[in-house]
């Protein structure tokens, strides 16, 4: 009894890390994608500032944090 919920509580961790890296993946290819269209577009040089790299890290500890609060207000209901 006991090896099949030790079994069933790595199918569903092994479920998350799975999604979780295929959807972090394909974010990061289409960030990606539209990071060098828009560098065609405009024609210019790739660059990024400290501003920008700043923002972009506090914008994903941020949606970081989002995502990990989700199960806290589940269980708040």
């Amino acid at each position: 009894m006991e090896e099949k919920e030790e079994k069933a509580e790595l199918d569903w961790k092994t479920k998350a890390y799975l999604a979780g890296g295929v959807i972090g993946a394909l974010a990061g290819l289409g960030a990606a994608y539209l990071y060098i269209r828009n560098i065609e577009e405009t024609g210019r040089e790739p660059a990024m500032d400290t501003k920008d790299a700043m923002t972009i890290g506090v914008s994903l500890v941020s949606f970081l944090r989002q995502i990990a609060s989700i199960q806290k207000e589940t269980k708040k209901k």
